[in-house]
């Protein structure tokens, strides 16, 4: 099992006033009723938009349900442009107990920042949510309710994925012919070597609960693209109990997927996912991030 690095810098965040604190642990007794991880990797312009409609509506939900506490956790995956000065704004404006940035000494990939800001979570329940905005944050709700008819939970562990599939005929008119058949062929590898009761593995909306994110991310290997597949993998594997609903989704421009070379990597990784746990290299278990 490889072990989870933890750079010296990344083991704290930085408060309103300046100063350094530790990050608490997914170890820790939850002390928060939702954490909204949020991985960016060049996302100055981007964050924004996604920042606002967030912070939004979850403002007006704790108004109106004053027990409702959350944290939105910025993870600033080795940006080169200002994310992490974009995301301190809101920090400042908010207050460090919901908004807190923690910045990656180097780029890891989408998986590696999204696992750091859920291994820095309070939440009794953990939300991926992608930066672009893409998907209507008060579909939060929908997933919710997604989790919600998954219940009784064994062992409290369950996942609700927000999912693109019922918008896949809209997205291949607006598509090239080279990229559907991209796509095709990268849903029909995650089908027949990985997950197959799960349409859309990439949608960036997830949520899951506290014990099921601890349980996935501890075994997680992937840390880049196609780490939402080997997550469903292994929440398939465990028999970790899994809802697929769909959700608004747009189209937002500056996407730092590469077509080609990308589907490469993806296809490349998913191959891993199969042959290693099949073969036993990679195992299912929980290890903790040093």
């Amino acid at each position: 099992m490889p072990t989870l690095h933890r750079h010296e810098e990344e083991k704290f965040f930085v408060n309103t006033e300046g100063r350094k604190e530790p990050v608490p642990s997914i170890h820790d007794p939850p002390t928060r009723e939702l954490s909204v991880v949020v991985p960016s990797y060049n996302e100055e312009d981007r964050l924004p938009l996604m920042m606002d409609e967030a912070l939004n509506y979850l403002e007006k939900r704790q108004k109106r349900h004053p027990s409702f506490t959350y944290e939105v956790i910025v993870v600033d995956d080795g940006s080169k442009d200002q994310t992490t000065k974009v995301a301190m704004k809101y920090c400042k404006k908010y207050g460090s107990d919901k908004v807190r940035v923690l910045s990656l000494v180097k780029n890891r990939g989408k998986g590696g920042a999204v696992r750091m800001g859920v291994f820095s979570s309070r939440g009794k329940k953990i939300l991926m949510a992608d930066a672009d905005g893409a998907t209507k944050f008060e579909d939060i709700e929908k997933v919710e309710e997604g989790l919600k008819n998954l219940q009784p939970w064994p062992n409290q562990m369950a996942i609700s994925c927000g999912s693109r599939a019922h918008l896949e005929k809209d997205s291949i008119a607006k598509r090239s012919y080279f990229r559907t058949l991209l796509m095709y062929g990268f849903h029909f590898l995650v089908w027949f070597l990985c997950v197959k009761e799960i349409r859309d593995t990439q949608c960036g909306f997830k949520l899951l609960t506290r014990e099921a994110a601890l349980r996935t991310f501890s075994t997680l290997h992937i840390e880049r693209w196609a780490f939402d597949v080997e997550l469903l993998y292994i929440a398939q594997h465990l028999r970790i109990p899994v809802a697929e609903v769909a959700v608004n989704w747009t189209e937002i421009e500056g996407s730092k997927l590469v077509p080609f070379w990308s589907w490469l990597q993806m296809g490349r990784d998913l191959l891993f996912i199969r042959l290693r746990y099949m073969t036993g290299a990679w195992q299912l278990e929980t290890r903790k991030c040093n």
